[in-house]
């Protein structure tokens, strides 16, 4: 070999064209020079590296030096592109020639490295040339050889001798050592020899057979692993280093892949695991690469060996302790499973396996014979210690190996068992188990990166695999159950995780098969997670396959069924959140997932039946459900729309609840009739007719009782698709004919029921013909009773109600012979019609009948007699159109007045009232009752009621001589008498004879009992409805009665006697509130009476003081009134007019606003007489106006509420002809310009820009204040145009709780809404009366018009100055 080094002339040598002969003579094309300036070799390379006698020392220092010259590009440049293929056989010499680890490495470097940077031609010679010296050679004789020649050899020589020595030496000998084993040869040929002329006996032959054929078979194993030497090794590991390296296919360059593979695999029974190893790594990429590129005539190299080769690979797995023999074991059996090798070897080894000496290859047939294992328990015994490997690849690569046996296709059940029985699935739980710990914080465990997946993925595919064998794994399953929660965890937080579904179905299957098993916190929490699950998918964060999402929903289904779900607190609300999600995800997906839609009506359907979530579910049915199903379904297929029907069908179905009746109500409301038709339409099959109709009886049984529904169930499968059918079945003739019948009575019951609710099936000419043709064809047997009772009923409220459209609308015929016959059947037939549920519109037109009025009228007495024994506690049905007929019912009837309603009112009570037998009283007062409540509802009846002559029965009841002693008929007659006065329009009263004698009776009535039994509580209401009088003859009506009640000296005697006593009580009458005998009177007789104020105003309760408050100004206004039309007239004791006074001025700032205000305007109309002066105090009253209204902290909580009173009096004392000098003082310049600076356009009243009018009008604003005012008025204009103006601040005050008491006056007896009323008559319109210049009007419109005056008044003045 020829290596040269110089320093100082690298570059020029390097550059040299001529380089000079090596040592050895070679010529120079052979010779490369390097960067440092030396050269090499290749021939003298070549012979060095391939003389086994070479010392080591120098074959490693020459592959050095070619190493790190081929990093150098120009070397390795010359060497691939002159001499490329050059080195191959020496490296491959070298590899094989020398026992030494580190030249075996630098060689297999230097291999790999010119294969990466040559051409693929280089490469595929190296591997060609490995292949050749693997696949060649003779390994040793094979056994089917050796059998025949021992065989015949020992029957001939062995048959005297005996079996134990033998024996012996097979059992101790030919263990010890390879050099044991070849003496142990030379021993039997030796004695063969010897004994060759001594036949055997059969039995003998048999036993000698057996011991040799394994004698033989030890002995070829050890002289296959001595000659796998070392250097075969080396040759393995750089084919292995070659096919990893390279993505090129070498497998066409391979001459004999049979012979190779053949040579692999009997390798596999050397007992050297490195050697294994190695084979397995070369079988594995030999398998991928053949695979990947697969030859032309598509034949399968391995499939010959493959029952050989599994059996020595999974041997080779289950002895091996070593991760990486172990990894490439698996990798090997992966690929041959995914080929379904594994398969072909059961069907072949079965085959094989009945007869041994038919099989082809002798030794194999007689390894069969030799009891080996089958198959699947070898391989179940072999993955055992892989899977508990420390290696996390080798665990993932055992899995996945296992997933490959049990994916493909000809693996059966019993293959699936055997993995079961021998713990495998116990195995993976462990895996699984230990998983999770690794990620536990609280363990202090990391997981490795990218590990946890992988594990997690590939062991819930084996166990959803081996879940086949369901008999045998769920067992273990339930073992492991607590293994899989935290993996459900896992897995459910990352979207379209790809082993969701067998996780999920894992959990099913163990919740559905051993419910027992599960906790109540394992229900929480698989709960929780899946809810979370479905929220995020609805919500878009993550997706969901559809297997995934049907699974969830049964899991939720199975948790609900589960014994633990019971005590799972959370649980509710996890499947109430869950089943709206779903729902929620089925609507916005329905196009994409209509599959889905069924598993979310289940869910919803199951929930449902778990006790609380009813309210919820039938939220989401009404809320979600109800309207896409109305408003998709032209586009739904018939199963889901029959899944939405079913499930509103189970909730109708709950018995004994007011929630299905609700929804029934809800449905019928939202015009279901229709819509189910509509269905019929879309889907006429059978089972949608079926279970449509099914669902009608069940809302009429929910809405009507009573098993209502059973003519629909029973006539169900005869009736038609189309409503127009169903008219038809009505208009046919069905008196001998039940099958007919009984369709008539469900088509009657369907329309009865949707004409409720105005959900009209068909034009409603067409019906009421149908109906009309029903009643004529069949009248004969109506008229005889021989019809049912309740399908009478149906056909009178139907009948009524397409009659009564009729009427309304006056372009539908209709047939008077059939309405005289149904008439005539309503008034001849004994039934209680107003129980039943009927509509508004059949209601009004058969109180519009006057042929119905008697039997109507004693109808109405049986509903006057409930209503009063039930205290007017009716239930209202929550129909829009319909109602049981209640107290609202009729007053709507009586309030309309286009029917005999009033008119049956009125002559029933006086019917009542002239009828001459006992058990009236009670009647009586039922009808009273009845009466008052239908006004309280509907104000407008009284006015019917009163056209219809009430007040003539009225006056009847008051002067029956058997009546008019009953306190209970008197009580409830003056509690009618005092709500018809309270609501009754003055046109709809009259003078009559019947309102005078009225008022005559309870003039003497009250007259007389006040007498003998003092103010009772018929007393006072007597007042009320006296006083109520009075009030409607200020409109002209009732003004004889008025009379009556005016010129009662009688009465006016014992009003003032009462009042006077009550008066000389002095200080002790504000202990005398509305709670006492004594101010309940008063409070009553004030709303009479006007006299005796002053000491009521001074001493009065504060309830008594309001409303004196009111009677006071009433009586000032009518003589400031007075007093301007004739002066003259004029009279008024002076110091009488002083005391009134005394007690104004002090109540002017009383905490009741409304008391202040109205003795403010009491004491604004005594200054205009200016008869009388009390200048000391109205100064007191404006100075305290003054400081409220300047002082800035005192503005703000006072400014809107109390300057309204003491406004007033500032503006009369400026309106006096001679203004009070101390009023220039009060209000000066800058007292003025402080108080228009507090107010702002938010707080400003009415009552101050009066004020400042009339300062304007009395020149006490100078010419800067009113341009400022007027800047406050145009922002408080757009304020107030922009809706944001406020009434003022509203302080809680003693005015508050007088009008509470006021209106709860007497509140358990009749009197309170009676004060109330009169109360309310006497306080607001004052708020609309002009009090002699003073109008209290509401905030909003007075601030306008008060500013619209200022300006007025400012234009004035400046006219005036013009001229």
């Amino acid at each position: 070999m020829y290596f040269t080094d110089s320093d100082s002339d690298s570059d020029e040598n390097y550059s040299s064209n001529s380089p000079p002969l090596c040592s050895q003579g070679h010529r120079s094309s052979l010779i490369l020079k390097t960067l440092e300036g030396g050269s090499i070799c290749l021939v003298c390379f070549s012979n060095l590296i391939s003389n086994p006698n070479s010392p080591t020392i120098h074959v490693s220092y020459a592959l050095s030096q070619l190493s790190q010259a081929l990093s150098q590009p120009q070397f390795l440049h010359n060497l691939l592109t002159f001499h490329p293929h050059f080195l191959i056989s020496p490296l491959l010499a070298a590899l094989s020639s020398f026992n030494d680890e580190a030249i075996a490495r630098q060689t297999m470097d230097l291999v790999s490295e010119i294969c990466s940077s040559s051409d693929g031609s280089v490469y595929e010679e190296f591997v060609a040339r490995i292949v050749d010296r693997l696949s060649s050679g003779s390994l040793a004789w094979s056994r089917g050889q050796l059998y025949t020649v021992i065989k015949s050899m020992f029957r001939l020589q062995m048959g005297f001798l005996s079996l134990s020595p033998l024996r012996h030496f097979y059992l101790h000998g030919m263990s010890i050592s390879l050099e044991v084993s070849m003496i142990g040869i030379l021993v039997i040929a030796s004695l063969l020899n010897v004994l060759d002329s001594v036949s055997l006996s059969s039995d003998v032959d048999s036993q000698v057979t057996s011991l040799l054929l394994n004698l033989v078979g030890d002995l070829q194993l050890k002289l296959k692993a001595f000659m796998w030497s070392l250097n075969d090794l080396l040759q393995l590991h750089c084919l292995g280093v070659l096919l990893e390296s390279q993505s090129k296919n070498p497998c066409c360059h391979i001459k004999d892949q049979d012979a190779l593979v053949f040579n692999l695999v009997s390798g596999l029974q050397l007992p050297s695991e490195e050697i294994r190893g190695e084979i397995l790594f070369v079988l594995y990429k030999i398998s991928i690469l053949q695979y990947t590129n697969k030859d032309d005539d598509g034949t399968d190299v391995f499939f010959a060996h493959c029952p050989k080769l599994l059996h020595l690979a999974l041997e080779a797995l289950m002895k091996t302790q070593c991760d990486d023999v172990r990894l490439n074991c698996v990798a090997l059996l992966s690929v041959l499973a995914q080929r379904g090798l594994f398969q072909n070897a059961f069907a072949n080894y079965y085959v094989s396996s009945k007869d041994p000496f038919e099989a082809d290859n002798i030794m194999q047939t007689t390894e069969h014979a030799l009891d080996e294992p089958p198959l699947n328990q070898l391989f179940a015994e072999a993955i055992k210690a892989p899977l508990l490997s420390s290696d996390i690849q080798v665990q993932i690569g055992t899995l996945g190996l296992i997933f490959w046996y049990l994916s493909w296709g000809g693996c059966s059940e019993k293959d699936i068992q055997v993995l079961v029985e021998e713990n495998i699935a116990d195995y993976v739980f462990e895996i699984l188990r230990l998983s999770g710990y690794l990620v536990n914080p609280q363990a202090n465990l990391v997981a490795l990166p990218g590990c946890k997946d992988p594990v997690v993925n590939s062991s819930l595919q084996v166990l959803d695999l081996l879940s086949g064998a369901e008999q045998v794994f769920m067992h273990r399953l339930a073992i492991g159950f607590t293994t899989l929660v935290p993996v459900l965890h896992h897995v459910a937080e990352v979207p379209f995780h790809p082993v969701q579904p067998q996780a999920l179905k894992l959990v099913y299957n163990c919740i559905s098969n051993c419910p027992g098993i599960i906790s109540t916190s394992h229900v929480e929490e698989i709960a929780s997670i899946l809810k979370g699950m479905l929220k995020k998918h609805i919500n878009g964060d993550s997706g969901m396959l559809p297997e995934t999402f049907t699974l969830a929903c049964s899991i939720f289904i199975a948790l609900m069924n589960s014994p633990s779900s019971h005590s799972a607190s959370s649980l509710a609300t996890s499947i109430q959140d869950a089943s709206t999600y779903a729902i929620l995800t089925c609507l916005g997906h329905y196009e994409k997932e209509p599959s889905q839609f069924l598993q979310s009506l289940n869910l919803l359907k199951e929930a449902y039946t778990y006790g609380e979530l009813r309210t919820s579910v039938i939220d989401v049915c009404k809320t979600h459900l109800f309207p896409w199903f109305v408003t998709s379904i032209n586009e739904m297929e018939e199963e889901i729309a029959l899944g939405v029907i079913e499930i509103f069908h189970s909730i109708l179905l709950r018995d004994s609840d007011i929630q299905p009746k609700e929804f029934a109500n809800f449905l019928v409301s939202s015009s279901w009739f229709s819509y189910s038709f509509g269905c019929l339409g879309l889907f006429p099959t059978e089972k949608m007719k079926w279970r449509v109709y099914l669902m009608f009886s069940s809302l009429v049984d929910v809405l009507q009782g009573n098993d209502s529904g059973q003519p629909i169930r029973d006539a169900a499968l005869h009736l038609p698709s189309d409503p127009m059918d169903l008219l038809f079945l009505i208009g046919e003739k069905s008196s001998h004919n039940l099958q007919l019948f009984t369709c008539q009575c469900a088509v009657l019951s369907i329309l009865y029921t949707s004409s409720l609710y105005n959900d009209r099936l068909a034009d409603d000419k067409l019906v009421l013909a149908s109906l009309e043709q029903f009643i004529l064809l069949n009248s004969n047997e109506l008229l005889r009773g021989l019809g049912d009772s309740g399908m009478i009923e149906l056909l009178v409220d139907v009948y009524g109600l397409y009659r009564g459209l009729a009427k309304i609308s006056y372009q539908i015929p209709y047939s008077p012979e059939a309405e005289r016959i149904l008439l005539h059947l309503v008034a001849e037939k004994e039934w209680d019609l107003l129980s039943t549920r009927i509509h508004s519109t059949s209601l009004k037109w058969l109180f519009q009948q006057e042929k119905l009025c008697k039997s109507l009228s004693s109808q109405i007495l049986n509903f006057c007699r409930f209503y009063n024994s039930s205290n007017g506690k009716q239930i209202l049905v929550l129909g829009k159109h319909s109602r049981n007929v209640d107290v609202h019912a009729i007053g709507e009837l009586v309030s309309s007045g286009d029917n005999f309603g009033p008119t049956l009112l009125v002559c029933l009570l006086r019917d009542l009232v002239e009828e001459d037998e006992g058990g009236q009283e009670y009647d009586i007062i039922s009808v009273l009752s009845t009466i008052d409540a239908i006004i309280e509802i509907f104000p407008a009846a009284s006015d019917h009621l009163c056209l219809h002559g009430i007040g003539d029965a009225i006056q009847n009841l008051y002067y029956h001589s058997r009546f008019s002693s009953s306190r209970q008929i008197f009580m409830a007659l003056s509690q009618l008498l005092c709500r018809i006065l309270c609501t009754v329009h003055s046109e709809s009263l009259s003078d009559d004879e019947a309102w005078l004698a009225v008022t005559m009776k309870l003039t003497e009535s009250l007259i007389y009992t006040v007498a003998l039994d003092g103010w009772t509580q018929e007393v006072l209401l007597a007042v009320a409805i006296l006083s109520l009088i009075l009030h409607r003859s200020t409109n002209q009506v009732l003004v004889e009665a008025s009379k009556i009640i005016l010129l009662s000296t009688p009465l006016v005697s014992t009003i003032n006697s009462t009042i006077s006593e009550n008066c000389s009580k002095g200080p002790a009458l504000v202990n005398q509130d509305e709670g006492s005998k004594t101010g309940e009177t008063l409070i009553f007789l004030l709303l009479l009476h006007y006299f005796s104020l002053r000491r009521l105003m001074h001493f009065g309760s504060p309830s008594v003081k309001l409303i004196a408050s009111y009677c006071l100004v009433e009586i000032f206004s009518i003589i400031s009134d007075q007093r301007k039309r004739s002066p003259e007239r004029f009279k008024c004791n002076k110091g009488y007019i002083l005391s009134v006074m005394a007690v104004i001025e002090g109540l002017v700032f009383s905490s009741d606003n409304r008391v202040s205000t109205n003795c403010a305007l009491c004491l604004s109309m005594i200054l205009e007489w200016e008869d009388v002066r009390r200048n000391n105090w109205c100064r007191l009253i404006v100075e305290e106006l003054v400081n409220s209204l300047a002082v800035p902290c005192l503005a703000s909580k006072s400014l809107t509420i109390h300057h309204k009173p003491a406004v007033h009096v500032a503006v009369a004392l400026l309106k006096m002809s001679k203004v009070p000098h101390w009023m220039n003082s009060v209000f000066d310049d800058s007292c003025i310009s402080v108080i228009i600076q507090n107010i702002s356009a938010s707080n400003l009243s009415w009552e101050m820009v009066l004020l400042f009018r009339q300062l304007l009008n009395s020149r006490y604003l100078k010419a800067d204040q009113i341009a400022r005012l007027n800047r406050l008025f145009q922002e408080c204009r757009k304020l107030t145009y922009a809706g944001d103006d406020e009434d003022g601040i509203r302080e809680v005050s003693e005015e508050e709780d007088v009008e509470k008491k006021l209106v709860g006056l007497a509140e358990d007896d009749d009197l309170g809404e009676v004060c109330e009323f009169l109360f309310s008559l006497i306080s607001s319109p004052l708020y609309m009366m002009d009090f002699n210049g003073f109008q209290v009007r509401r905030n909003k419109e007075a601030l306008l018009e008060e500013i619209d005056l200022f300006c007025k008044s400012l234009t004035d003045d400046d006219e005036d100055m013009v001229h």
